[in-house]
């Protein structure tokens, strides 16, 4: 392979990758779960190829990279619009550490051991186990973490009010998600669809289908996101 040949298919190879990254969104790199990883690093290696490899031709290097990038794509867009299709490509959160309670048959899920456990609090500023309340391993691979109230930074709503015991959800708990109601999660918040629509009622919605996103939060009210994005 001549330089200039080399030199071309580098260009071409390069502009071809900035042109798809810019199309696949900043997902890729914002979240990278597993199959963001495998995706990037597929891209990563036909980029490669069509770069250095005389073996494979422009036309097929740029095909390959084209067609892999619209599955990228195609998957992002099922992403947004299923959630069991992101239930199974990306997988859910795991709850590690609940009330304080590491939960070994979760850790074994995740195929985390307490010394990597200990290393992600750290990296959270959290240096104990003892004052971590809850834990979620997240599906991109970091962890977040609630501390035990005590250990949780004063602010000017705590200087203000007395002290709180925990409530029984670790944080918000969603009730519709992509419009559709979340019944395990009214379930477990002992909340009936008739309690939910009353609530969505004083916000001044009268029906379930103008809503896109609602989640009760830890004092009992309800943050809502209509699809025509006003704020309640």
């Amino acid at each position: 392979m001549s330089i200039s040949v080399l030199l071309t298919r580098l260009a071409i190879a390069f502009f071809t990758l900035l042109i798809l990254t810019r199309l696949m969104g900043r997902k890729e790199i914002s979240q990278m779960t597993f199959f963001n990883f495998v995706s990037a690093i597929s891209i990563g290696t036909l980029g490669a190829s069509l770069a250095i490899d005389p073996t494979l031709s422009v036309r097929n290097g740029l095909i390959a990279l084209a067609v892999w990038s619209a599955f990228t794509i195609l998957m992002g867009l099922l992403d947004i619009k299923s959630r069991n299709v992101r239930k199974k490509v990306e997988g859910e959160p795991i709850i590690i550490i609940r009330n304080g309670k590491i939960l070994e048959n979760e850790m074994k899920k995740t195929r985390l051991d307490t010394d990597e456990l200990n290393l992600l609090l750290r990296k959270k500023n959290v240096f104990s186990v003892g004052d971590v309340d809850y834990a979620i391993f997240e599906t991109d691979g970091t962890l977040s973490v609630l501390k035990k109230q005590g250990k949780r930074p004063a602010t000017k709503e705590d200087v203000h009010t007395p002290y709180q015991t925990m409530q029984a959800s670790p944080a918000s708990s969603i009730v519709i998600q992509d419009g559709k109601v979340n019944h395990n999660n009214l379930e477990s918040l002992q909340w009936s669809l008739d309690k939910l629509e009353e609530k969505l009622s004083a916000n001044g919605l009268n029906a379930l289908e103008d809503v896109f996103y609602a989640e009760v939060k830890e004092d009992g009210s309800l943050y809502i996101d209509t699809y025509n994005d006003e704020v309640h």
